[in-house]
């Protein structure tokens, strides 16, 4: 959703928008501890509520204890109920089930409740589960996440035991989150999935594109403002149909304009006409 980022304490991803949907790897309880105390502590200092749902092999002391070294007055947000800590076993059902709508429902309380005490919002972290009999049915349930967060002031953090995974795990968990991070004793990995890649591309040529609107390059005065939209939006790697429909002209028109950026700039194809729009006097 829109809206200002919200700090993560995390330092691979260190602002988000709400909505997001992230994963972390953990080693050592050391790595799962000190990350999920810097995740609530940002949430904390904004205004968030926070749920911190433990695995059954997390003591909740230990987790108390990792909140308090890193969360000044942290003993005064759990008595506000600003911070909880909960067994990852009151996310099921009472024969031990998963019921993602379930799931849903108890976070959508508890943002209702949170926006009602003044709050700005829910942040949620916590260990999940994937079996080896479930991989399809775990994908379906993140993507159920995702699209009830999606819309909401609602910041979520998945994490995973390494030495509970398995490699097909790690990328079902990659594909199905926004982001993946993994602590390894201490280190930080990046985990980058395709789609991923392909939105940082995405956001590389549209800041091209931005740039071509801007920044001055070998005769950009030449071409009006209609032409250096064309050039930008190819640059995106539009077609003329596509061109079209954002400036609300004919495919022809699009055409035109592109003979004309060709013929200012004195190249002879489309390839050269986006070597010189990146190019910089």
């Amino acid at each position: 959703m829109a809206g200002p980022l919200r700090k993560t304490g995390i330092p691979l991803m260190d602002e988000l928008p709400w909505g997001s949907h992230i994963a972390l790897f953990y080693e050592t309880t050391c790595d799962l501890l000190d990350t999920c105390a810097a995740f609530f502590r940002a949430g904390l200092q904004h205004n968030e509520t926070c749920s911190w749902a433990l695995a059954e092999w997390v003591p909740v002391e230990a987790a108390r204890r990792a909140l308090r070294v890193n969360i000044a007055d942290f003993d005064r947000y759990e008595a506000a109920g600003s911070m909880e800590l909960v067994s990852a076993r009151d996310l099921k059902l009472p024969d031990g089930a998963f019921d993602v709508q379930w799931v849903v429902r108890r976070w959508n309380a508890k943002l209702r409740q949170a926006l009602e005490g003044g709050y700005e919002g829910l942040r949620l972290g916590g260990h999940a589960w994937i079996a080896a009999s479930r991989s399809q049915q775990y994908y379906e349930d993140e993507r159920e996440i995702a699209r009830a967060i999606g819309d909401r002031p609602m910041l979520v953090m998945g994490t995973y035991d390494l030495g509970r995974s398995r490699g097909v795990d790690v990328l079902d968990v990659a594909r199905a989150h926004h982001l993946t991070v993994a602590r390894r004793q201490g280190d930080w990995q990046f985990m980058e999935t395709l789609e991923l890649e392909q939105a940082n591309a995405h956001i590389r040529q549209l800041n091209d594109a931005l740039a071509i609107m801007s920044a001055p390059f070998p005769g950009h005065d030449l071409l009006t403002e209609r032409e250096r939209g064309v050039l930008a939006q190819i640059v995106k790697g539009a077609s003329s149909k596509e061109i079209a429909r954002e400036f609300g002209v004919s495919p022809r028109t699009v055409d035109f304009h592109r003979a004309n950026i060709l013929q200012k700039l004195g190249v002879r194809n489309t390839a050269e006409a986006i070597r010189v729009g990146l190019s910089r006097k």
